[in-house]
């Protein structure tokens, strides 16, 4: 294979969560009387730092402080955690690429405790060379998470590819100096997606034959 090694995105990438975090959302923004949004709405306006996005949902931080309205999102969401599923190609695709001499990492803006909690749930423990997750929970974003992971690995930048969802995910391979497959079904939409490239994935199976 082109690639030695895969750096994945988690959320909306490997596991299918996007619907979770629209409906923690609505409750959030009904306790504040704000308008609520739709799938569609969610994935136009979705980014990161976090902060922002709460910004353009209508989050008003001169009047309360965006760690309040993070953290209400966060208890949530920590309590419902495990109810998405993986995508139905997840595990089949790792272990593919696994056989095929490809090993795997995790890079992602959620707190690593809970992502390592999260990768020990659906039984992937042992499937990832690195897991990078922040130390926080407020999803500033992975930029330097990523830059770090890079320069701990035993692999030229041109035998990494990094698989996410997001245009942040892009923007993180883009500043690690390695090749970026976006995946369209999950955080963001495919209109942004292609506004970074112009071939963006709806399965694994069409994405491993780009990686091979």
């Amino acid at each position: 294979m082109k690639y030695k090694h895969v750096v994945w995105d988690w959320n909306g990438t490997l596991v299918d969560d996007t619907w979770l975090f629209v409906d923690i959302m609505n409750g959030v923004l009904k306790e504040r009387n704000l308008k609520g949004i739709t799938l569609d709405d969610y994935r136009s306006v979705f980014d990161f730092p976090v902060e922002n996005y709460y910004s353009k949902l209508g989050f008003n931080f001169s009047e309360e402080a965006f760690e309040t309205a993070g953290l209400d999102f966060i208890k949530v969401y920590d309590s419902r955690k495990f109810e998405p599923k993986l995508f139905d190609d997840t595990v089949p695709t790792l272990n593919t690429l696994k056989q095929l001499g490809c090993s795997h990492s995790v890079l992602s803006a959620q707190n690593v405790v809970t992502l390592k909690k999260s990768i020990s749930h659906y039984q992937l423990d042992g499937m990832f060379e690195y897991i990078s997750g922040l130390k926080d929970h407020y999803a500033i974003g992975k930029v330097e998470q990523g830059k770090n992971l890079i320069k701990h690995m035993d692999y030229d930048s041109g035998q990494v590819a990094m698989i996410g969802d997001t245009e942040h995910d892009y923007e993180v391979a883009e500043a690690m100096g390695i090749k970026c497959f976006l995946m369209n079904r999950g955080h963001n939409s495919s209109k942004r997606l292609l506004s970074r490239q112009t071939e963006v994935f709806s399965s694994f199976s069409k994405l491993l034959e780009a990686l091979s």
